[in-house]
């Protein structure tokens, strides 16, 4: 299962490498979140066209083609800083120390393994669509109104390519703890019991009363 995990900051080079990758993290979420409103109002557009002018948006199906990889790929690095993929604690939960950075470590390599085949299909896949001596650059185009469909294509690379960053950064993190003997390494998500679980959401949730008090008065 997925769990509620914390990453720890410091002056090191790790760290500071790890909140440069998490801006750039950051923007990739955003758009992925700009692309799901973005066909909340393209169904609003196109339900209200075909209810009274018959005339649904043309080339809907196409848009949401084209937004798919946005919504399901531009927010993986940034869920997988923050340990909120799926994940199977049992096992993992039970370990502590240089055990759990050993496991973790072995599972990072794993899937940046997978992430780099992915990278590299994905973007063989992106080549063959893409050709400078066609129309719209493109080999390929949707069905129903003709949209390029390279740049969709790209977003796959794109965004596994900045996943296998983290995931880099997370081998370092991981193997710097099980080496050194860390007990709270920075730059990896650290897995939350309960007990802090409610201690961290009870500290958000007063900071966000804090702020509102400060915004009344």
């Amino acid at each position: 299962m997925a769990g509620n995990a914390a990453v720890l900051e410091d002056g090191s080079l790790i760290s500071r490498l790890d909140r440069k990758l998490l801006k750039l993290e950051q923007v990739f979420a955003l758009i992925s979140g700009l692309a799901v409103f973005s066909l909340m109002l393209m169904a609003v557009v196109s339900v209200a066209g075909r209810n009274t002018m018959n005339a649904p948006l043309p080339g809907y199906v196409d848009w949401i083609e084209q937004a798919m990889p946005l919504i399901a790929f531009m927010g993986i690095a940034y869920v997988q800083r923050d340990g909120g993929h799926i994940r199977m604690d049992i096992v993992i939960g039970a370990l502590r120390g240089r055990a759990l950075w050993l496991f973790e470590l072995i599972s990072v390599l794993l899937i940046l393994v997978l992430m780099l085949a992915l990278v590299w299909g994905s973007w063989s896949h992106f080549s063959r669509s893409f050709d400078f001596a066609a129309p719209l650059w493109s080999r390929d185009s949707s069905i129903d109104i003709g949209l390029p469909i390279w740049p969709a294509k790209l977003l796959a690379p794109v965004a596994f390519s900045v996943l296998c960053l983290r995931l880099l950064l997370q081998v370092w993190g991981y193997g710097r703890a099980m080496v050194l003997g860390l007990d709270t390494p920075v730059a990896v998500p650290l897995i939350q019991d309960a007990a802090e679980q409610a201690a961290a959401e009870a500290e958000q949730l007063s900071g966000h009363d804090n702020d509102a008090i400060g915004g009344q008065g």
